[in-house]
């Protein structure tokens, strides 16, 4: 009987099922291939634990240039994911631009099933993988094209503008997508007083504050990022009294009102790269804290963050096994793709017009 690796497979089965087509001993090859990664990454993962994690990033490494595949991540992604075996790093905005320059003719979508659609939307004729196909978003999960037309039925003539967050179905019956980066310009950009911002009702409630225009919005929100509060806020000043604070936007608006700075995961991580404040407190995903502190020297990390369990379907194993047997590829139906790549090409388009 041949065995898979699925899902709901546990990781020391996978890591066994994988060592029956891979060396996953660490070796000093190994070692020496993965050296400069484990200095990226040493504040963060234990010297003990990188023989466990070397072989798996070193057979990624040399399987995706035999596939010719390239591994986008997000900033939400592991250390190990990120540093260790991506080509392409950054939030949606970031990965949708970066998709469209892709060459290689495989992408592996280190990331949520959203982000792996918008990948396939924007590069139709090549395969794309994501190693986990249960890795979901509440955001996206929340609203589904029957709504978006309902919608579009209540209040006639008002554009929608649907974060990309959400399925391939949904931005197939949008006007144009927009990100966290790029929110507040699309919603400008477009004509009209009235717009319909969906489905994130915090995006839509921050997003509210900087424009004259009225917005409609959907009761959306990202599980990571609802439920910081006011209060939290308020115990880490004390906690960390010389510490700067920034937040993503999908916080509730209070939280916003609460903090230093508030942006996308790449302006909060241009932010913290410009200013270097001694102390910060990311709130946001733990990930991309981790993932920023790598990067940054001269500032000192501190914990106020909550993990995607989404994001952390991902790991190592499955990628491995994703790139080695093309499993699992994501597909959409030929009807939806035109419509929603569309609304994904306005939004680069529109952006584009911004720079």
């Amino acid at each position: 009987m041949v065995q898979t690796i699925n899902a709901v497979t546990p990781l020391t089965e996978a890591r066994a099922i994988l060592a029956d087509s891979f060396d996953l001993k660490f070796s000093k090859a190994v070692e020496r291939a993965t050296d400069k990664i484990f200095d990226r990454v040493k504040d963060k993962i234990p010297e003990i634990e990188w023989p466990f994690y070397a072989p798996l990033i070193f057979q990624i490494n040399r399987l995706k240039k035999e596939k010719d595949a390239v591994i986008l991540a997000h900033n939400y992604q592991t250390p190990q994911i990120y540093h260790g075996v991506a080509d392409v790093v950054g939030d949606s905005l970031q990965l949708a631009v970066e998709a469209t320059k892709v060459t290689q003719s495989v992408i592996v979508q280190c990331g949520v099933h959203f982000m792996a659609e918008t990948s396939k939307l924007l590069n139709p004729e090549k395969t794309v993988l994501i190693p986990d196909s249960r890795a979901g978003c509440s955001l996206s999960e929340s609203i589904t094209a029957e709504d978006v037309v309902a919608m579009r039925e209540q209040y006639p003539g008002a554009p929608v503008v649907t974060y990309v967050n959400t399925s391939a179905a949904v931005k197939a019956v949008t006007d144009v997508c927009c990100t966290s980066s790029n929110a507040l310009d699309i919603v400008n950009r477009v004509e009209g007083d009235t717009v319909i911002m969906i489905p994130d009702q915090y995006l839509a409630a921050n997003t509210a504050k900087k424009t004259k225009k009225k917005i409609i919005t959907w009761a959306g929100a990202c599980e990571v990022h609802e439920t910081f509060t006011a209060e939290d806020i308020s115990e880490l000043r004390h906690a960390y009294p010389t510490a700067k604070i920034i937040a993503h936007p999908e916080c509730p608006p209070e939280v916003i009102d609460a903090v230093d700075f508030a942006g996308s995961t790449a302006a909060m991580i241009d932010w913290v790269k410009t200013t270097k404040p001694p102390r910060v407190v990311m709130v946001t995903e733990c990930s991309m804290s981790d993932n920023v502190a790598s990067e940054t020297t001269g500032v000192d990390f501190l914990r106020g963050c909550n993990i995607c369990p989404h994001m952390k379907r991902i790991n190592l194993e499955n990628v491995l096994w994703s790139l080695h047997t093309g499993t699992e590829e994501v597909t959409i139906p030929e009807e939806i793709i035109a419509p929603a790549r569309l609304a994904v090409e306005r939004m680069i388009e529109l952006s584009r017009k911004g720079d």
